[in-house]
C-alpha cells in the first residue's frame, strides 16, 4: 500500500465510525481544518466525526513510542499531515523527528526558535541556501547549535554569511559531531579546524569549493597547520583551489580509511608519500583529475590494506606507477581507471595488476585499450572478477570479448560502452560466463538489435540484456564524481529497462545465429530490474 494508505489507516483508527456511510469516512474535527486539537494525553480520548457524533480514541491506548514508529514509516508529506491530527502527535512527530533540511536563508533566524522547541531531537541537519540569497550567518547558526546539543550531521551549503567564528561556535556547542559537510561556503582554514579540535568524535569531513581560503596559505606554513586527529575516518577534498592547506591533517589522520581528492590544484605527490609513512592503513583511494604522477602512484605500495582505487583523468600517471603500486597492494578488490584517451596505462600495467591482486572483484576502464593480452591475465588470475565495464576502447573487440566469455566463470555483470565488438564475438556469451545475469551494451554499432532477444533466448531467460543502438543520443562523456560512482554512467551500468528489438534491413548478412532465431525479430523483451552494483566499501553510517 502508498503511503496515503497508511495515513486513512492511521486516521481510522483513530476514530470508531457508525454504521452509515458517512461516519465510515470519519476524521478528526481539527485534521479537517489543518491545525492540532486541544485534546491532550491526559484528557477523555474521544474524537468527533463528520456527522458529529462522538467517538472514541483508541490510539490513546497505544504507547508514544509505537506511535512513533508508525510515523517514521511514513513518507514526508503523509507524517506532516498526521502531526496536525491532535497535540499528542504533533508532539510525538516533533520528538522522533531526527533529521531535518531547512532554507538557509536569512529569514531563519527569526524562526529557529519555534522550529526547535518542536524539533527537539535533530541529529541529523542540512542548511542550504540558494547561491544568490542571503544565507543565515553567525547568529543563526550559534542558536541552532545551542538547540542541538546531540547533533551528529551537519551539512551547510552556500551558507555565504557564516564565519570562523559561527564554525567555531558550533565545534563547542555539538561536541558530539560525526560527520560535516560544506559547499559553497566562504569561511576558511580557521573555521575547519574549529571543528577538528573541538569535536573529538568527527569521523567523516568533506568540503567542497570552501573560498575562505587565503592565496598565500601553503602546506608548510606551520601557523596554519591543523592539529592531527585520530577520529577522521574520511576525508573528501573537492574544487579546492588551495586544498594542500590540509595535507598535514591528512597525513596526520592517523586512523584515515578512505581518501578522496577530486579536482584540487597543486602538487599531491609529496602528500601521497606522507600517507604511506603516517596512514599505512587507508583502505579507499580516489585521485581525480590532480597533478600527481608514477611518483605518489608508487608510493601507494605501502598501504597493503588498500582495497578499493579509483584514478580518473590522471594524464601523468602510467603503466609504471600502476605496477609499482601493485607489488604490494594484494588486497585491491575494486579498481577504476580513465585514461582520458593518453595511452598511457595500457596492457602492462593491467597484467601487473592481474599477477599481483588475485582478489580484484570490479574493474571499470575508461578511455583505456586493453588486449586480449592484459585480459586473458586478468581473466585467468583474478577468478573472483564479478563486475567489468569497458567504455571507450579502440582495442577491446571480438576477440578480447571472446577471451572474457571462455575465462572470467565468475563475471555477472558486463557493461560495454562505445567499443568495437559486433554480433560475431558476442557470440560467445552464449556459452560462456556461467553467473552471468546483466549484460548492457550501449553506442557499440557492431551490435545489432536482435542480438539481445537471442542471447536471452540462448541462455534462456537468465540473462538480462540492455541494448541501446549507436543512433541514439549521445550522452555526455563519463567521470567519476565525489560519491566515486560513474556519474553518467549510472544508466550504463546500474540499470536495466526494457529492450525494443527491430527486424533487420533485407540488405544486412544474416550471421548463422539470425537464421536459427530469426523467429524473434521484431519482438518486445522486458528484461527484469536487477539491483545496483555496490559502490564502494559498506561503511555503517551513524543514526
Amino acid at each position: 500500500m502508498g503511503q496515503s494508505a497508511s495515513t486513512q489507516s492511521i486516521k481510522a483508527l483513530s476514530c470508531s465510525s457508525s454504521s452509515s456511510s458517512s461516519s465510515r469516512r470519519a476524521r478528526f474535527v481539527s485534521a479537517a481544518i489543518g491545525q492540532p486539537a486541544a485534546m491532550t494525553k491526559g484528557e477523555l480520548p474521544w474524537c468527533e466525526d463528520a456527522t458529529g457524533l462522538s467517538a472514541r480514541d483508541y490510539t490513546s491506548e497505544l504507547p508514544d513510542e509505537c506511535l512513533a514508529l508508525v510515523f517514521q514509516s511514513l513518507g514526508s508529506a503523509d507524517r506532516k499531515q498526521c502531526s496536525l491530527v491532535c497535540k499528542r502527535w504533533l508532539v510525538i512527530d516533533g520528538q522522533n523527528r531526527h533529521r531535518i533540511a531547512l532554507d538557509a536563508r536569512a529569514g531563519l533566524r527569526d524562526a529557529v526558535p519555534g522550529i526547535f522547541a518542536r524539533f527537539d531531537a535533530v541529529a541529523k541537519l542540512a542548511l542550504k541556501c540558494e547561491r544568490r540569497a542571503e544565507s543565515i550567518g553567525d547568529e543563526a547558526l550559534v542558536l541552532i547549535a545551542a538547540r542541538c546539543p546531540n547533533l551528529t550531521r551537519l551539512k551547510l551549503r552556500s551558507c555565504h554569511a557564516i564565519t570562523d567564528a559561527g564554525m567555531a561556535a558550533v565545534a563547542e556547542l555539538c561536541a558530539v559531531l560525526r560527520k560535516l559537510s560544506v559547499g559553497s561556503c566562504t569561511f576558511g582554514f580557521k573555521g575547519i579546524e574549529a571543528v577538528v579540535r573541538g569535536c573529538s568524535h568527527l569521523e567523516e569531513l568533506s568540503i567542497k569549493r570552501l573560498r575562505g581560503l587565503p592565496p598565500a596559505l601553503g602546506a608548510n606554513e606551520t601557523d596554519n597547520k591543523i592539529f592531527a586527529s585520530t577520529s577522521l575516518r574520511s576525508i573528501c577534498l573537492k574544487e579546492l583551489y588551495h586544498g594542500l592547506c590540509f595535507a598535514p591533517l591528512i597525513s596526520g589522520s592517523s586512523n584515515l580509511k578512505t581518501l578522496k581528492l577530486i579536482r584540487c590544484s597543486g602538487d599531491w605527490d609529496r602528500l601521497l608519500e606522507d600517507i604511506a609513512d603516517e596512514v599505512p592503513g587507508v583502505t579507499e583511494i580516489h585521485l581525480e583529475k590532480l597533478q600527481v604522477s608514477d611518483r605518489g602512484l608508487a608510493a601507494l605500495c605501502s598501504c597493503v590494506d588498500l582495497e578499493i582505487l579509483h584514478l580518473v583523468k590522471t594524464p601523468e600517471c602510467t603503466d609504471i606507477g600502476l605496477s609499482a603500486m601493485a607489488e604490494r597492494c594484494h588486497l585491491l578488490r575494486k579498481i577504476h581507471i580513465d585514461g582520458w584517451k593518453t595511452n598511457r596505462i595500457g596492457d602492462e600495467g593491467l597484467i601487473a595488476i592481474a599477477k599481483q591482486c588475485p582478489n580484484l572483484q570490479e574493474l571499470v576502464l575508461i578511455a583505456v585499450n586493453p588486449t586480449v593480452r592484459s585480459l586473458g591475465h586478468i581473466a585467468s588470475n583474478c577468478r573472483n572478477l564479478e563486475r567489468l565495464a569497458i567504455c571507450g576502447s579502440d582495442t577491446f573487440g571480438d576477440a578480447e570479448i571472446t577471451c572474457i566469455a571462455s575465462k572470467c566463470m565468475a563475471l555477472k555483470k558486463l557493461c560495454i560502452k562505445g567499443c568495437p565488438v559486433s554480433d560475431h564475438g558476442m557470440e560467445a556469451l552464449a556459452e560462456g560466463c556461467p553467473k552471468l545475469v546483466k549484460v548492457k551494451v550501449k553506442k557499440c554499432q557492431g551490435v545489432t538489435p536482435e542480438f539481445a532477444g537471442w542471447l536471452m533466448a540462448c541462455r534462456e531467460g537468465m540473462v538480462a540484456v540492455n541494448l541501446d543502438t549507436a543512433a541514439q543520443t549521445e550522452q555526455p562523456e563519463p567521470s567519476i564524481g565525489e560519491s566515486g560512482a560513474l556519474e553518467n554512467n549510472e544508466q550504463l551500468i546500474d540499470q536495466i529497462g526494457v529492450v525494443d528489438l527491430h527486424p533487420s534491413g533485407s540488405s544486412s548478412r544474416p550471421l548463422p545465429w539470425k537464421v536459427r532465431m530469426g523467429f524473434f525479430a521484431g519482438k518486445n523483451f522486458v528484461v527484469s530490474t536487477i539491483r545496483r552494483w555496490s559502490h564502494g566499501s559498506s561503511n555503517s553510517n551513524h543514526t
